[in-house]
Parts: structure tokens; C-alpha cells; sequence
């Protein structure tokens, strides 16, 4: 009880709908009890028309109106059903439609903010599972647990009402049902439904982020480790949920072994209390039979509680949007030139994450130096570089440029780093608009002769239109190695002080990729320059090389330094010259 408290004290995504919505409900609630109701009608008033028929009246008008009521009874029963159903789902479409388009609001309005503190698997999860387990909780613990209650205490209230001895027993022995199994589901097989749940959420949030370096693992040839690592998290649901079904299989039986010991309550009852003459006698199967229609309620309150701790996670993660967004801070703008970026000691973990993707990193790059990273996918690079430009907070530490925070200077970002990537962004639009978009102000002349410097004139003034030709969505209209020359002229537009490589060579043959890193680096060659590579092809163009592993550094110094001293510098440098070698 209290953590429903808790979760509810400061809800502003599910007990306003309710309130909202508490019309419909109320409708759905009872259109709900009408189903079960008008099945354990039909049971009991079926019981007493059996009984009655077999002791052959002399007149059919004996047994007329139990027959109508049959009618009535087992129509009634799909009736309310389909009304229940139409109407429930009616009003969980509506709140979710809420829900939705609260989310995509929070999502657009504190985009940034929220880029900060989740991973992009994190926000899909958030889209794909959370609203789903919060319009799972209606359907199959909300509805079921009122419903359930309701006619627990009919049941007993209308027993009572006959003899207050019979109802004490049922109300003990159906309160194990609706009160302590629920209970007992929650305490056991909640915690493990919980642990499913995080381990299905922490493979969906890394395999999205996986996938999206799928490229990485496949270039560095590992993989059977990429597909190890999904078997494991994969074993680890199957093994729970063959628990869970074993578990559930037991409670059902339990159920079912309660529901028996009420019918034999209600025979013994019935048939000590209801003897004295024949016509009384019919209404002994009557009772006994009313109380099946309400097996299936029951058992759905057990598993719709079990199923609480993943809904509560759920309502916690959608509200932490609201509540949980890092401090604005005020931004300033860089006084004179770059003179050096420094790492103090940063660390950073995802909030819902155990492990330190970067762990006590620290170091300075100066103006005008080249420094690679290096390491195997999922080693915290990517992550560390968005710590550098500050689209990442840390959890400890800080980055500084010229010795202000990097996030005091988010809106003047463009201005210090400029980024090649993997993937370009190249839009579908002329050749011009695009490498323009380093520097909207740039003159035409200004855009010809970035084009010119990384050698693509000659290319671009044969085709038909020249500079106003469309480069199509993703620029598939050139080929790897030319989409990222013209984002390389984008930068040289830009001219910003540091520049982020971020393997930009990772999907492009050996030769091209030891021609466009020549060319960059000599275009470059007055910039800071961080590159970020899985292997060592073109190394020789850096000042420093760190090694990244686990989310700390393994090894750093210069190409030459390292060559002589750390084997698996040697070793990897002789592999990756050996390939561009044989390509040659």
C-alpha cells in the first residue's frame, strides 16, 4: 500500500486520465461485474431448472419462467461481454491517444535534455513497452482486481443474508482468492515477472544501440560475440518465464482447489438447510452451481497483481521525464581562440544502467593536436565523445574549453566542432545547399572552393546541372567516399576549431579510406583533431593514440612510442598495414 502511495503521490501521467475519464470507467466497471453476474445467473438459475425439470412437472408453466430466464441469462452474458469489451477498450484507446501525444510533447519540448540523460534504446523503450504496461494495467490488473472484489462481496453479502455461518467460510475461503494470492503472486512471482521485464528492457535498449554500430562489429570481425552477447539475455527470459508458467500452473491449481472446497461449503449447506420438502431440493444445485462463473475473474486478479512491479517501473520511467530533467545551465560564449580541451576525471553511467560506460577518464588536448581513440565496439567511445561536445551530462567530472564547462557553451557549439561521422547527413537537396550548411553565410565562391579543396570540382561540374544537382535523400546519389568529401567541405566551411572524426572511414574500401584520411588530415592540418577508429589504418597522422577499454584508458602515447613498447600496438598496426598492403 504504500508503495502505491509512492507512486502515485506525484503522478502526472495516469491519475489524471482516470479523473478524467472516471465516467467510462465507471461504465466499463460495471458493464464487467454485469458479464460475471449474468453468468453466475445463468449457472444458478440453470441449476434450479435442471433440478425442477427432472421431477417431471405435470405442467410446462411449471418451468416456463426458468426457461426464459435461460434465455435471458445466456444472452445476456456475450452481450455485456461484447458491450465490456468495446467499451474498456474504448477507454484505454483514449488515454493511451493521451498518453502519446503527452510523450512526443515531452519528447519535442526537452529533446536535448532528454537526449542528456537516456540512450536512443532507452527512448524507444520508453515509446514501445512503457505505454503498453500502462495500458496492460487497466486491462489486466485494474479491471480484474474491481471486478474480482465486486462480486467477492456479492457472493458474500448475499450468502450472508441467508446464514452469516456459511458466508464467514467463503469469505475466507474466497478472500485467499481476491486478497492473499494477489498478495502472494506480488511477493513471489511479481519479483520475477520484474526481473524479466528489466532484462527484456536492457536488451532492447542495447541491441537498438548495438544494431545501430552493427557495421562496427561486423568490420571488426567479432561477430559471434555480437550474437553471444544476445544469447545470453535471451536464456536468462526463457529461464524465467519457465518458472513463471510453472508457478502460474500451481496458482491455478491452488484456485481451483479453493473454488472446490466453496462448492462443497455451498452443497453441504444447501443440502442440509434446503431438504424439508422437494421444491425447496431444486435449489440445492442452484447455489452450487453459481459460484463457477467466477473462476476465471479470480485467477486473472493473481496475475494481474504479479504483473504490478513492471507496471509501477513503467509509470515511474514516463513520470521521471517530467521530473527528472538535468539544471539548465547558463551559457556563455568562448572568449579568444581555442587554446585546449580538458577531461578532468569524467565518468558517466546511464540512469537506469549499473555499469560505468567511462570510468575516471582524463586528459588534455591542446590546440592544433591529432589524438585518436582506439578500442573494440561498446568500449564507451561514441559515449565519450558526446561527453565532449556535451549532448551527454556526466555523472562525475567535468569537460572544459579553455577552461569553461562545455555545456555553458552549447549554444555556440557549431562555432567549436565540427563532426564527420559514419553516416553524413546529406539531405535532398542541391550540392550547394548541402556543403552550405556549414555556413549558411558563405558565399557561393566560398562553397565552390571548399569543393574544390577536397577534391570533388572536377566531379561535380561534369554532371548535367553541376553544383545544383540533387544529392538525394542520404546522398545516394554519390557513392561512400564522395558523400563524406562533401561533408568534409561542409567542415571546411564550418572552419571550426576542433574536429571530430567519428570513423568516418568505417563502411569505405582500403584505398579509399588511406586516400580521404590523407586528405583530411592534410586539409586539417591546422585544426584539433579527435578521431575516433576501430583500427590503425592512417595512425601515422596523429600526435596521440589512447586505447579504450571497459571506459578506461588501456594504453596512450605516441604511434611511435607505442610501437616499440606494447605488443598489441605492434600487432595490430602490422595486421592493419599488412591488409593495406595486400590491397594495394
Amino acid at each position: 500500500m504504500k508503495q502505491l502511495r509512492e507512486t502515485f503521490a506525484h503522478d502526472t501521467w495516469v491519475m489524471p486520465y482516470l479523473r478524467k475519464y472516471k465516467g467510462l470507467l465507471i461504465l466499463v466497471l460495471f458493464l464487467g461485474f454485469m458479464t460475471f453476474f449474468s453468468g453466475g445467473a445463468l449457472m444458478f438459475n440453470s441449476g434450479y431448472l435442471i433440478s425442477e425439470a427432472a421431477r417431471r412437472p405435470s405442467s410446462i408453466i411449471y418451468i416456463y419462467v426458468p426457461v426464459v430466464l435461460a434465455r435471458a441469462f445466456g444472452i445476456a452474458r456475450p452481450v455485456f461481454r461484447y458491450i465490456e469489451r468495446l467499451t474498456s477498450h474504448n477507454w484505454v484507446l483514449r488515454i493511451v491517444s493521451d498518453f502519446r501525444k503527452k510523450l512526443y510533447q515531452t519528447v519535442e519540448r526537452k529533446a536535448t535534455t532528454i537526449q542528456r540523460s537516456h540512450q536512443t534504446g532507452d527512448i524507444l523503450s520508453i515509446l514501445a513497452d512503457d505505454i503498453d504496461h500502462i495500458e496492460n494495467l487497466y486491462l489486466r490488473t485494474v479491471f480484474p482486481m474491481v471486478i474480482g472484489w465486486l462480486l467477492y462481496l456479492f457472493v458474500v453479502i448475499g450468502i450472508g443474508c441467508l446464514n452469516w455461518v456459511v458466508s464467514l467460510l467463503l469469505v475466507l475461503l474466497l478472500g485467499i482468492i481476491v486478497i492473499i494470492m494477489p498478495l502472494a503472486s506480488v511477493a513471489t512471482n511479481g519479483v520475477r515477472e520484474f526481473r524479466q521485464h528489466q532484462i527484456q528492457h536492457e536488451f532492447y535498449t542495447n541491441l537498438t544501440d548495438e544494431v545501430l554500430g552493427l557495421g562496427d562489429w561486423l568490420i571488426s570481425g567479432r561477430y559471434h560475440d555480437f550474437m553471444k552477447l544476445q544469447e545470453k539475455p535471451i536464456k536468462a527470459i526463457a529461464a524465467l518465464r519457465r518458472k513463471d508458467h510453472f508457478y502460474q500452473w500451481w496458482r491455478s491449481f491452488f484456485v481451483q482447489v479453493l473454488v472446490l472446497l466453496s462448492v462443497l461449503v455451498l452443497l453441504i449447506w444447501s443440502g442440509q438447510s434446503l431438504t424439508g420438502s422437494k421444491a425447496a431440493a431444486d435449489w440445492i444445485a442452484a447455489f452450487a452451481l453459481a459460484i463457477f462463473p467466477a473462476v476465471s475473474p479470480f485467477l486473472n486478479m493473481s496475475q494481474g497483481m504479479s504483473e504490478w512491479p513492471v507496471y509501477q517501473r513503467s509509470i515511474k520511467r514516463v513520470n521521471q521525464l517530467d521530473q527528472n530533467q538535468p539544471r539548465e545551465v547558463p551559457q556563455e560564449k568562448l572568449s579568444g581562440n581555442f587554446e585546449a580541451l580538458k577531461i578532468d576525471h569524467l565518468t558517466f553511467k546511464y540512469p537506469d544502467g549499473d555499469r560505468k560506460v567511462v570510468n575516471d577518464i582524463s586528459m588534455t588536448v591542446r590546440s592544433g593536436e591529432k589524438v585518436a581513440l582506439l578500442g573494440p565496439s561498446g568500449t564507451g567511445k561514441s559515449t565519450l565523445l558526446k561527453l565532449m561536445v556535451g549532448d551527454l551530462t556526466p555523472t562525475a567530472g567535468k569537460v572544459m574549453i579553455n577552461g569553461m564547462p562545455v555545456s555553458a557553451l552549447q549554444k555556440n557549439r557549431a562555432e567549436l566542432f565540427g563532426i564527420l561521422d559514419q553516416q553524413p547527413y546529406l539531405f535532398d537537396t542541391t550540392v550547394m545547399n548541402n556543403v552550405r550548411l556549414g555556413n549558411i553565410n558563405a558565399s557561393d565562391d566560398d562553397v565552390k572552393k571548399a569543393i574544390e579543396a577536397v577534391g570533388l570540382k572536377s566531379l561535380i561540374e561534369s554532371l548535367p546541372e553541376q553544383y545544383e544537382t540533387h544529392v538525394q535523400e542520404a546522398g545516394r546519389r554519390f557513392s561512400g567516399g564522395e558523400r563524406q568529401r562533401l561533408s568534409l567541405a561542409r567542415i571546411l566551411l564550418q572552419d571550426a576549431p576542433i574536429i571530430i572524426l567519428d570513423e568516418p572511414t568505417v563502411s569505405l574500401d582500403p584505398i579509399t579510406e588511406r586516400r580521404l584520411l590523407d586528405q583530411v588530415f592534410a586539409l586539417l592540418k591546422d585544426k584539433t583533431i579527435i578521431w575516433v577508429t576501430h583500427h590503425l589504418a592512417g595512425i601515422k597522422h596523429v600526435d596521440q593514440v589512447r586505447f579504450l577499454e571497459a571506459g578506461r584508458f588501456d594504453m596512450q602515447g605516441t604511434p611511435e612510442t607505442l610501437y616499440q613498447t606494447e605488443a598489441r600496438f605492434r600487432q595490430l598496426y602490422d595486421l592493419d598495414r599488412g591488409k593495406s598492403v595486400s590491397n594495394n
